[in-house]
């Protein structure tokens, strides 16, 4: 195969940069002119994907989320004749929008398996793709990550959702030390949480050591379809989530909220909880308890070590396949 990218997060940054440069000199000779949208902005960051895919002749556009993708791109592609399938990563918080995309593709994957249907009622060339480990990313060996990572009772890498804040914050950490590492802009200005938010968002290198070194990897599930208090929750949802594949091939012991393919994957590896009363008692006697945790740790990675994002892209480049070859019949 020969693999073509087109680095859409980079693109996003300069369409910014350019955009909102040209407004602000423009601005001074037209004050009425208005701001570039964020609309304006992923378009033209994304539309030279249309470009690229035409000049190499791609035999199809692989779309990775299409969350920060221009619906406008995607139609100009199949206008063009080009074939587009998308790896949807955010059911089932952002479903809604995921299935007016997917109607637009020729085939497309979702990473929970309560969606796969949803999704094959609009576009029948839809499945179901778990999430991964990446090779390079995650693991046992150290790498050098390691160099200058604090070494946490327990920690958890991830957004601050209004519902992790919440869950977070019923639990009694005297004694404890917890490490909060990404986007937690949510907290109050006195939540007692802040004291424990020690970077914002870390690469991949940089959490796969904090798991290493962590006593207890916390694994808390999303409920909420956006940002506040007021966001509603999702109904329902069974599929692990990266964070879950990524701390198991780290080796790291893990403490998780319920989601069915937890047990499934994992039998009793890994401890769930429903309740923050219930999670408190489970960490603080898997704190006092190290030979348990590493009788655990040493079995984890074996129960993901067939879920790599290599296994994965197997299964992707079968379906394009297939879909390819019975579009062309």
């Amino acid at each position: 195969m020969e693999l073509v990218r087109y680095r859409l997060d980079q693109r996003i940054e300069r369409s910014h940069r350019w955009l909102n440069y040209n407004w602000r000199k423009t601005q001074k000779k037209n004050p009425s002119i208005e701001k570039p949208t964020s609309a304006d902005i992923f378009y033209q960051a994304g539309i030279g994907a249309l470009e690229m895919g035409l000049r190499h002749q791609v035999d199809c556009v692989l779309v990775v989320s299409a969350m920060f993708l221009h619906p406008d791109v995607i139609i100009l592609m199949k206008r063009a004749g080009l074939k587009v399938v998308v790896l949807f990563t955010e059911s089932p918080y952002d479903q809604e929008r995921e299935l007016a995309i997917a109607k637009l593709v020729d085939g497309c994957w979702t990473c929970e398996r309560t969606s796969a249907e949803a999704f094959q009622a609009v576009n029948a060339c839809a499945g179901y793709l778990p999430h991964a480990w990446h090779p390079e990313r995650h693991g046992q060996g150290t790498d050098g990550a390691e160099h200058n990572v604090p070494s946490h009772d327990v920690v958890f890498v991830g957004t601050g959702f209004h519902e992790r804040i919440a869950w977070l914050d019923a639990i009694d950490w005297t004694g404890i030390d917890l490490g909060l590492y990404g986007n937690w802009q949510q907290l109050g200005s006195r939540n007692v949480l802040r004291r424990y938010v020690r970077e914002g968002v870390v690469d991949n290198r940089r959490a796969a050591a904090l798991y290493r070194r962590a006593k207890i990897g916390l694994n808390l599930y999303r409920t909420s379809k956006g940002w506040g208090r007021t966001a509603p929750a999702i109904a329902h949802a069974e599929s692990l989530n990266p964070r879950a594949y990524e701390l198991a091939k780290c080796g790291a012991f893990t403490l998780s909220t319920f989601r069915a393919e937890v047990p499934e994957v994992f039998g009793d590896l890994v401890p769930t909880c429903t309740e923050s009363s219930e999670a408190s008692a489970l960490i603080r006697s898997w704190l006092a308890n190290p030979e348990g945790r590493a009788r655990v740790q040493g079995q984890l990675p074996a129960c993901v070590a067939e879920s790599s994002w290599v296994q994965r892209s197997t299964r992707v480049i079968g379906d394009l396949e297939t879909l390819l070859q019975s579009q062309a019949a």
